[in-house]
């Protein structure tokens, strides 16, 4: 019981640094707007995603920090960081100038937070009091004897 209650809390220093993440890498996105998009068109991504990006990484660092739908916003945040892996960095290799070592950090969290949802100590738990998106839960279906 006293682990359960413990492990409850174990989103929180991962929602707040993954969310502190996302937000520093988007402000820059917003700064050079022209320039962050010139570079999207130029990796073959619309030019248009670039301000799409930078408010999903904004909105959602936000929305991760406090815990509201944070299983929805991990879910965007994988899909961005599985794009940005495969279209950007893949060549750079995984460590080093360009690598995709912390895009696949940020992308591992993402997956841990859509898979334990916001935990204790969140918007959805404390104030809503429920999870807006809430986990999946399994239901054990009898066998059926086809004899």
């Amino acid at each position: 019981m006293y682990a359960e209650k413990i492990s409850s809390f174990a989103p929180l220093p991962l929602r707040i640094m993954a969310g502190i993440a996302f937000i520093l890498h988007g402000l820059p996105k917003f700064g050079d707007l022209l320039g962050t998009q010139g570079f999207f068109a130029s990796v073959g991504i619309p030019a248009e995603m670039a301000l799409i990006i930078g408010l999903l990484e904004v909105v959602g660092g936000i929305l991760l920090i406090v815990g509201l739908i944070t299983r929805i916003t991990a879910i965007l945040f994988t899909i961005e960081m599985i794009c940005a892996i495969l279209i950007v960095k893949a060549g750079n290799g995984f460590m080093g100038q360009g690598g995709f070592e912390v895009d696949l950090l940020l992308m591992s969290i993402a997956i841990s937070l859509a898979l334990s949802g916001p935990g204790r100590v969140s918007i959805e738990r404390d104030i809503i009091k429920r999870e807006i998106f809430p986990k999946i839960s399994y239901r054990k279906i009898p066998d059926k004897n086809l004899t």
